[in-house]
């Protein structure tokens, strides 16, 4: 029953955003690295806050994303949309099948798919960055680009610990990738306080770009 509710739930709701987000006018700037590995379909990760998932799932289909998705009611909800909107989800968490979740994930990079990561999430706290998008990184053995999206024009959740927001119709859009200033190998501890910093750094500076553009 659950899951029967949350794909009839995720079906309205994404024609309500496929319809939403078809007013928008996105501005994307991408540095070269990130055109090149496009170009050659070698995979990446985008790096992000949580707050910004909203907007950025209408460029799924543009980056041939995967990511996880919850095994919760909201879970099968959200899982329902993300799939209508092109991207690939391997559902669990991090209390239940995380494992077989992240296999899965990585099983669709190999395939050609781009990992999405929301690095406060799935909880906080806010722009607080895991080491989940640093073992990723190493195993896909996969740049991380550090992204951000401002608008013009939004509806605000503040009362929500990521401070989401969903753009306005006909809102403008500016998403801005920086890559990220470390490389991610065999050597490296995912659970450095040094790199959570610099990525968390890098978002903020995209985000800083963004707005200027926007």
């Amino acid at each position: 029953m659950n899951k029967l509710r949350g794909l009839v739930l995720g079906f309205i709701i994404w024609v309500i955003y496929k319809s939403l987000s078809m007013t928008w006018k996105i501005k994307i700037i991408e540095p070269d690295s990130m055109k090149a590995m496009i170009k050659e379909k070698k995979p990446f990760i985008l790096a992000h806050f949580h707050g910004d998932e909203l907007a950025l799932i209408s460029l799924a289909s543009r980056y041939k994303i995967a990511t996880m998705t919850s095994t919760s009611k909201d879970g099968e909800m959200m899982n329902t949309v993300l799939r209508l909107l092109g991207a690939k989800t391997s559902r669990g968490s991090s209390t239940r099948g995380g494992i077989s979740a992240l296999k899965g994930l990585l099983q669709y990079c190999k395939n050609g798919s781009n990992c999405s990561m929301a690095v406060d999430g799935p909880k906080g706290p806010i722009y607080e960055v895991k080491p989940g998008v640093f073992e990723i990184s190493r195993l896909m053995k996969a740049p991380i680009f550090a992204g951000a999206l401002t608008c013009d024009r939004a509806w605000h959740f503040p009362k929500s610990w990521n401070k989401t927001y969903l753009p306005k119709p006909f809102a403008q859009l500016t998403v801005l990738w920086l890559e990220f200033n470390f490389t991610i190998d065999k050597s490296t501890d995912p659970r450095s306080p040094e790199l959570a910093d610099s990525l968390k750094n890098q978002i903020f500076d995209a985000r800083s770009q963004s707005a200027k553009l926007t």
